[in-house]
């Protein structure tokens, strides 16, 4: 116990150190001009702003503000924090650090990209994991893109509902092959809860489940349960009508540079003679047979 108390007080002090650290390198990197100071009339200064100045025009007091960058055990709220973040001109990935080492829970990434807005990478990451199926979702479970795995397994093409969860319940290709539907319903359900949650304020989660509530009653008694769980891994079982059945770990995994975007692979379980199927699948031959079967 004495030696975990003691890791924790070290841990405490390098993160302060570091927090010191990080605020005197952004304070210096801004001009009085680029804060909106009135020009010093010529005389000489350091660069950067001063700490005075930061308090100032963060609306907090220079004591406070000096015990801050000391790492002081004081009371920091994430409202002072975007102040401060305001002032020394910080980006995203800089305000989040600046949340840790203030010991706050960093708010999540700002959406900056458009969902539709794909580069090059992704769409090569997800051919790339033919002949396996791979999907990418945005934060709704919109299908932003998909490969020809997805295609010829799962049933996805143009004209079917474009959401993941619209298309769980509602699409009828879908349903019919995937013959472990209602012992995962449940937790698909529980996760898109959970993914609602970690943006309470955004009416387009709310958009999702009216819509889908107003088509099926077996979604609203499961979301009526109230169930919530982190996103993992899903085993499926799939009755493919060309190949018989085959047995994917549905992994869903977050990429750091789209934070708006979701990749979910979908693996073959070993021992299932999944991966022979779907490497046939991926022929020629299974090609011409597979995509003439989504049709129903």
């Amino acid at each position: 116990m004495a030696q975990a108390t003691e890791t924790t007080t070290t841990g405490r002090s390098r993160r302060r150190q570091e927090l010191r650290d990080f605020l005197v390198s952004r304070r210096a990197r801004v001009s009085p001009a680029e804060a909106g100071l009135p020009d010093s009339g010529g005389r000489r200064r350091t660069p950067g702003l001063r700490r005075e100045e930061v308090a100032v025009l963060a609306g907090v007091g220079a004591s406070w503000y000096q015990w801050l960058e000391q790492g002081r055990e004081i009371t920091v709220s994430p409202q002072v924090l975007d102040a401060i973040t305001r002032v020394l001109r910080l980006d995203d990935d800089e305000r989040r650090h600046l949340y840790v080492l203030a010991g706050l829970n960093p708010p999540l990434p700002r959406p900056v990209h458009d969902p539709d807005d794909l580069c090059e990478g992704l769409h090569r990451l997800i051919e790339n994991w033919m002949p396996y199926p791979a999907v990418i979702m945005d934060r709704y479970w919109n299908q932003v893109a998909y490969n020809e795995a997805a295609a010829m397994v799962l049933g996805f093409r143009p004209g079917m509902p474009q959401n993941c969860l619209m298309s769980y319940f509602t699409d009828s290709v879908y349903r019919s092959r995937v013959t472990s539907w209602e012992r995962n319903a449940p937790c698909v359900v529980a996760q898109f809860r959970f993914a609602c949650s970690e943006h309470p304020d955004d009416e387009g989660f709310a958009a999702v489940v009216d819509e889908l509530s107003e088509q099926s009653a077996e979604f609203v008694e499961l979301w009526a349960r109230g169930d919530v769980r982190a996103g993992g891994q899903l085993v499926k079982e799939i009755e493919h009508p060309l190949v018989g059945t085959l047995f994917l770990e549905s992994s869903p995994l977050r990429i750091p540079s789209r934070p708006d975007l979701v990749i979910a692979f979908q693996n073959p379980m070993p021992g299932t003679g999944t991966a022979a199927k779907l490497r046939w699948l991926a022929s020629p031959e299974g090609r011409r047979g597979g995509l003439s079967t989504v049709a129903g």
